[in-house]
């Protein structure tokens, strides 16, 4: 089980960071806390998985590598439901990064527009 402190902690630290739109270190954040549990397969553990996915996603659309972010995307959507499985203590704070998640990605997606042909996938900012 994660501590309460250090959740909230790396929660807060991640929020900062995305809110800069660091997303690299939004990652290490979360990753500090994720690695020496990486091998348990605990719903908080693959939920954080999930959001460092995010973050990830972010930092590759941010470099233009918008195909590669929405591949890295899908990894985050596949972990989004175990919110509602989590403790209520530690849920409040997961909820909390959700949401600057979710609204990073709606920007990212009001910004951009998908072309696709013969299995081209192009990003075009308007």
């Amino acid at each position: 089980m994660i501590k309460i402190e250090s959740l909230k902690e790396a929660i807060e630290s991640f929020i900062e960071c995305l809110e800069q739109e660091r997303f690299y270190n939004a990652h290490e954040a979360l990753e500090a806390l994720w690695f020496p549990l990486r091998n348990n397969p605990d719903n908080e553990v693959n939920l954080l998985r999930g959001y460092i996915n995010a973050s990830v996603s972010f930092e590759l659309h941010k470099k233009g590598r918008v195909s590669s972010s929405q591949k890295v995307w899908k990894n985050f959507e596949k972990y989004q439901h175990l919110v509602d499985m989590i403790s209520l203590e530690h849920k409040v704070h997961y909820k909390n990064a959700e949401i600057y998640i979710l609204k990073i990605r709606k920007n990212f997606e009001k910004n951009s527009t998908t072309i696709t042909s013969d299995n081209l996938d192009l990003k075009c900012n308007r």
